[in-house]
């Protein structure tokens, strides 16, 4: 049995309809990543599944669980956390605020879950004290990945970890998404950037315009025809 199973589902915005029959699978261990363009549905795949946007038809299943309509921090408390697009981190706030606040569920273990988050992103401890709104933009990503990781998801949900950001701050990122795998967290990925995506992932699912066009493991999908020339700059 797979660690989470979507099974058929459609999301709307209003009455757009944003995902027409989405199936995935993500097995416990994996990093498996969602590709396409923009519009395609991806980041509305992760929303559906953390239940802020959840869908009208179809099923979603965590560790054999039907989420239904659960509500998202019941979700979150499941297992299940999301590092959202465009980062969102409380401005305001210090990094550590920030970081405690994904934890916000658990009143436990809080201390070593900083210190995981700080041995795998040694920035944050420099910058502990400072406010988020004042950091740069790789800065505001690691804060982003290491306040989900605060809730102890057994599923990571990131969305554009790599995006806006220089390429070797990109590899940086992915360098820590694979360490993070390693220690156990399993890991479904949205990434415009494709070749960072499937180096880093073992399978992916290709979606266009709210439906899943192609499926394989990464290793192959880099190796399409089709995959290299719309998504590789091949």
């Amino acid at each position: 049995m797979a660690l989470l199973e979507v099974n058929e589902i459609h999301t709307f915005y209003g009455n757009i309809e944003a995902l027409k029959g989405i199936s995935l699978e993500v097995d416990e261990g994996e990093i498996v990543t969602l590709i396409g363009s923009n519009g395609a549905g991806k980041s509305t795949t992760l929303r559906s599944i953390s239940g802020l946007t959840p869908p009208r038809e179809g099923s979603i299943k965590f560790d054999g669980r039907e989420l239904g309509e659960t509500p998202p921090q019941e979700i979150v408390r499941l297992g299940i956390s999301q590092s959202p697009e465009g980062r969102r981190c409380f401005p305001r706030m210090t990094v550590r605020e920030n970081l405690e606040l994904g934890a916000y569920l658990r009143n436990e273990n809080l201390d070593e879950d900083l210190e995981r988050v700080f041995e795998l992103f040694p920035r944050l401890k420099e910058r502990e004290k400072q406010k988020a709104g004042t950091m740069s933009g790789g800065e505001q990503q690691m804060l982003a990945i290491g306040r989900a990781l605060m809730a102890e998801p057994r599923l990571l949900l990131l969305d554009e970890p790599g995006m806006g950001l220089a390429p070797i701050l990109v590899e940086r990122i992915y360098e820590t998404i694979r360490e993070i795998n390693e220690q156990g967290t399993t890991i479904l990925l949205v990434e415009q950037n494709a070749n960072s995506a499937l180096d880093v992932s073992n399978r992916g699912y290709v979606l266009e315009t709210g439906t899943v066009a192609l499926t394989d493991v990464s290793s192959r999908l880099k190796e399409n025809p089709e995959v290299q020339k719309a998504y590789l700059g091949a």
